[in-house]
């Protein structure tokens, strides 16, 4: 029963990690903290830019759940872990396949392509307002994602 409860609680946590996302990209990333998200949307002139700085906060969280995990609250441990493989996929897909920013093999599957496609019409926009798909692991429809940048006056061939 413990092994149960550990795989719910890391897939879970795992799952959580998307809608958690996605709003911190929607309304604190494109809100308040825009001042450090907007290298993200930007040319890159070096290794890093000033977004990658979401990368330390967002690993906060994991780290201290794995830690308290291993030392006293057992329960902690899945979640934390479960933090950490959303982190290490969205880096290999937002870093890796759609950024490229190391190499990685080309993404052929049509659910990954889709994503790229999704998160190439959410930088078609360069400022703080008006982008679409905010999420990394679940994109709407490219049809509908398109539309929406049309009607907002952004051309979103991809």
């Amino acid at each position: 029963m413990q092994v149960l409860i550990f795989i719910a609680l890391y897939l879970g946590a795992l799952v959580f990690m998307e809608g958690f996302a996605w709003v911190m990209h929607r309304y604190v990333m494109h809100g308040f903290l825009w001042v450090w998200h907007r290298s993200h949307h930007e040319p890159r002139t070096g290794a890093f830019e000033l977004n990658d700085l979401f990368a330390v906060v967002f690993a906060a969280p994991a780290i201290v759940a794995i830690y308290f995990g291993v030392h006293g609250i057992p329960w902690l441990l899945p979640v934390g872990l479960g933090i950490t493989t959303y982190g290490a996929i969205y880096f290999l897909f937002h870093d890796g396949l759609v950024h490229r920013r190391f190499p990685m093999p080309k993404a052929r599957s049509a659910y990954w392509k889709r994503l790229i496609q999704a998160h190439r019409f959410h930088h078609a926009v360069h400022t703080k307002h008006g982008a679409v798909s905010f999420g990394f692991l679940l994109a709407p429809d490219v049809r509908s994602l398109k539309a929406k940048l049309a009607a907002r006056g952004v051309d979103a061939e991809a």
